[in-house]
C-alpha cells in the first residue's frame, strides 16, 4: 500500500492517505492542525462516503431480486485507491470495481479524488464515471471532521456556523441510522449555535439546503473571531453537521449527495429516495473547499 502524500502551499500542508483517499491532515503554518486527528470518539478523519451515505434498512442493498450486504457510508473508505498523480500542490487518486466490491456492489464503477492546495484553500474534487453497461445509482459523500473547539481557550459553546442563505430551522431526525420525521434545531436564519447537547440525537440532517457555503467560526466573549474556517460546496444538494454530545473535540461538516433511506423504506436500491444514477459512460462531478 502506498504511503500518504503531502501536498503544501507556503501557507498550507495537506496529507492524503491512499487508504481512502482520506484526509489526514490540514496544518496551518503556524503549525496548527484544523483536522480531527482521530482517537476514541471516532477512529476517522475525513472519511469518503461510497456508494451510498448513511444507512440501509437491515444494512441490505436489494438489486434484481438479490441481497447484498452493505454496512454505513459503503466501502471506499476502507478500500486502497491507486495513486495516479502527485505533484506538490496535487494528488489524484482512483478506485475502481473489482471482484470484491462486485460481490457487495454488484456494479461497474470508477471515483476519482483529487486534492489540491492553492493559498489558504484545500480543494476537494469527487468524479464518478460509469463505465459499465447499465445504469450505475450510488451515493456520494463527504465527512471531513475539524478540531471543535478551533482554538483552545474558547468554549466550544462559543462557536457557531452562519450559513450563507437563510434556512429552515429543521433538521431530519436520525432513528437507528435511518431518516424519521424532521425535528427543530436552534437556527437563527442564517446562525447555528452549537453545543454538544445540539448532537444528543445523532446528526443534523438538512436536505436540499439553500446555502452552498457555511463558516465556522470561534467567537470571544467580546464577539470578535478567534478563527474561521470558511467551507463551501458543489454538486451536493444535501448536508450533515455532527459530532458527539460526550466531549468529543470534532464537528464534522458534510456535503452529501443522497442520504440515508427513511425509515420503513426497502426498496430496489435504483429506486431508493435521493440515490443518484448514471447512464453508461456518464460521469458526475462534486466538489468541496476549505479555506484556513
Amino acid at each position: 500500500m502506498s504511503d500518504p502524500i503531502t501536498i503544501r502551499t507556503d501557507t498550507l500542508t495537506v496529507v492524503v492517505d491512499p487508504l481512502g483517499a482520506e484526509l489526514s491532515s490540514i496544518r496551518r503554518r503556524d503549525g496548527v492542525e484544523l483536522l480531527w486527528q482521530g482517537g476514541t470518539a471516532w477512529t476517522r478523519r475525513a472519511p469518503v462516503l461510497f456508494p451510498i451515505v448513511g444507512r440501509l434498512t437491515g444494512d441490505t442493498l436489494r438489486h434484481e431480486g438479490r441481497a447484498y450486504t452493505m454496512t454505513q457510508h459503503g466501502f471506499a473508505r476502507d478500500r486502497a485507491f491507486r495513486v495516479v498523480e502527485a505533484s506538490p500542490a496535487r494528488v489524484v487518486m482512483r478506485l475502481s470495481d473489482d471482484a470484491a466490491s462486485r460481490a457487495i456492489f454488484p456494479f461497474p464503477f470508477a471515483l476519482e479524488l483529487v486534492h489540491e492546495v492553492e493559498g489558504s484553500t484545500l480543494t476537494v474534487i469527487a468524479r464518478v464515471e460509469n463505465p459499465g453497461p447499465g445504469t450505475l445509482p450510488f451515493g456520494l459523500g463527504a465527512h471531513p471532521g475539524f478540531r471543535w473547539p478551533l482554538v483552545d481557550d474558547v468554549a466550544k459553546e462559543d462557536h457557531v456556523v452562519e450559513f450563507d442563505a437563510n434556512e429552515l430551522p429543521e433538521a431530519l431526525s436520525v432513528v437507528g441510522g435511518l431518516l424519521g420525521p424532521p425535528r427543530p434545531i436552534p437556527l437563527d436564519g442564517r446562525t447555528l449555535p452549537l453545543s454538544e447537547a445540539l448532537f444528543a440525537d445523532d446528526a443534523l440532517v438538512l436536505p436540499d439546503v439553500r446555502s452552498r457555503s457555511v463558516r465556522f467560526v470561534a467567537r470571544r466573549p467580546d464577539g470578535s473571531e478567534a478563527r474561521a474556517l470558511a467551507f463551501s460546496w458543489e454538486g451536493y444538494p444535501d448536508l450533515g453537521i455532527w459530532s458527539k454530545p460526550t466531549g468529543a473535540p470534532f464537528l464534522c461538516i458534510e456535503p452529501w449527495l443522497s442520504m440515508a433511506s427513511p425509515v420503513g423504506w426497502d426498496g430496489e436500491f435504483a429506486e431508493k429516495p435521493g440515490v443518484v444514477s448514471l447512464a453508461p459512460g456518464e460521469s458526475r462531478t462534486m466538489t468541496w473547499r476549505v479555506t484556513v
